[in-house]
């Protein structure tokens, strides 16, 4: 255990991140049936990245300490993570139905302007839920080890 001591603070986060992906596969999946392919889906219960993110957040505020620089450089990355899960993918989404809409009204040939996908990123209550459980199953990690 001492020799991966000093590489928990990365380990952590990325058991949190796998954690919470495995979660979402098996809450996706309960959903829509068994498909492997929902393995590494995007969007949906929990945000995975989320998780990983506020992970790292934590792991480094409890290994590093908060008042250092790589605690401000995992805050700055957890918010752009956050923004980008919620804010800037809906936005793509968005773009997506406008053009899916588009397409149907011009009647052109749908072979050439395949549908686009529509939901690309994740409403508020997956990526607090994210958090959470990334919060705290870091907090537990960190215990136990």
């Amino acid at each position: 255990m001492e020799a991966i001591s000093p590489y928990l603070v990365v380990i952590i986060p990325i058991a949190v991140g796998i954690i919470t992906q495995l979660l979402k596969f098996i809450i996706y999946s309960a959903k829509h049936g068994l498909h492997w392919n929902y393995a590494f889906t995007h969007g949906h219960m929990p945000s995975a990245h989320t998780g990983f993110a506020v992970s790292l957040l934590t792991s480094i505020g409890y290994y590093e300490g908060v008042h250092t620089g790589a605690f401000a450089v995992a805050f700055a990355l957890a918010f752009i993570i956050i923004d980008d899960a919620v804010r800037l993918r809906m936005y793509m989404g968005d773009q997506g139905r406008y053009l899916n809409m588009l397409v149907s009204q011009l009647h052109v040939d749908a072979s050439q302007f395949p549908r686009l996908k529509e939901r690309m990123g994740h409403r508020v209550s997956e990526v607090i839920v994210g958090g959470i459980l990334g919060f705290v199953l870091t907090v537990i990690l960190i215990k136990i080890l």
